[in-house]
């Protein structure tokens, strides 16, 4: 056996560097079509967590500035206790928004440092009679003392789902498209290496050797390829990730701070990925040595 694990790691290299351009242009596919894939999955997890607070029936949040007084807070929740159109009404404190933050950025660290419990702002969740009443409480607190930002969440979901959905439709047929070019041309690499070899496959059949023994070399080259596509791909989804997160941790990108996914999340879809990645190689390589290998 550890003879053969080294023939067959010498003939899967002697593949690889024979072919090496149809080699690279197929890790190239492999790579651009699995970071796809794992931008699908981090953007729908980020959209997962950036609409956490709305869950419950909730239609309306009046965002208190931080540094808000008790009084301005205590105004703001009598008043809306006290309207005819307000159904439900709750108070999230300070340390109950930092709690909702630390839950949607709970695998990474690096994002929890960013803010702290005196820096997060108290809201009041509301829920309507009717969802028509949503302008009517909002309208009434906007300009209050205190109150930072009053938002609806039919519009805020509405637009992030609407987005994010036609987005990930479009990447995830992309994906699709490239990850069947990347399995062609992973089948039209084992093809070029089979016929270069064709002499040698022929004396080693004459020699005894089993189909197997020959048919291993050309799959582990498709694994091979599929498995460093994946994990390029992998590399550049932790990379854009990194920067994305460097960004919003200066304040210049507080627009997308809550579809920041953690560190953990991307390594979970790494690992998807890669798997995938080893599934399309295999794959080619699979139906190549079927097509193309007569033995």
């Amino acid at each position: 056996m550890p003879f053969k694990a080294d023939y067959f790691a010498r003939e899967t290299a002697t593949n690889l560097r024979r072919n090496v351009f149809m080699t690279s242009a197929a890790i190239v596919v492999v790579a651009v079509s699995l970071a796809l894939v794992g931008g699908a999955l981090l953007l729908k997890q980020g959209v997962d967590k950036a609409t956490v607070q709305w869950r419950g029936g909730v239609e309306l949040s009046v965002f208190m500035k931080a540094d808000s007084a008790p009084e301005e807070i205590d105004a703001v929740d009598r008043e809306l206790r006290a309207m005819p159109e307000v159904k439900q009404v709750r108070f999230v404190t300070k340390q109950g928004a930092y709690s909702e933050f630390r839950k949607m950025f709970s695998n990474s660290p690096d994002m929890l440092e960013t803010l702290n419990v005196d820096q997060m702002p108290p809201s009041f969740r509301v829920v309507p009679r009717q969802a028509q009443q949503i302008d009517v409480i909002g309208n009434r607190f906007k300009d209050r003392p205190g109150v930072r930002d009053v938002v609806y969440a039919k519009d805020t979901v509405k637009a992030l789902l609407s987005v994010t959905r036609y987005a990930q439709l479009l990447i995830w047929a992309v994906a699709v498209v490239l990850l069947g070019a990347a399995a062609l041309l992973i089948l039209n690499t084992i093809r070029m290496a089979i016929y270069a070899r064709r002499r040698e496959v022929a004396v080693m059949k004459l020699v005894g050797a089993t189909n197997w023994f020959i048919r291993v070399p050309f799959m582990l080259e498709g694994l091979v390829q599929g498995l460093v596509g994946a994990a390029c791909a992998f590399a550049v989804l932790f990379a854009v990730r990194s920067a994305i997160q460097g960004l919003v941790n200066s304040h210049q990108l507080e627009l997308i701070h809550d579809l920041v996914v953690s560190t953990r999340e991307v390594e979970v879809t790494g690992l998807f990925i890669l798997f995938v990645g080893a599934g399309v190689g295999a794959f080619g390589s699979a139906l190549a040595v079927r097509r193309f290998l007569d033995v």
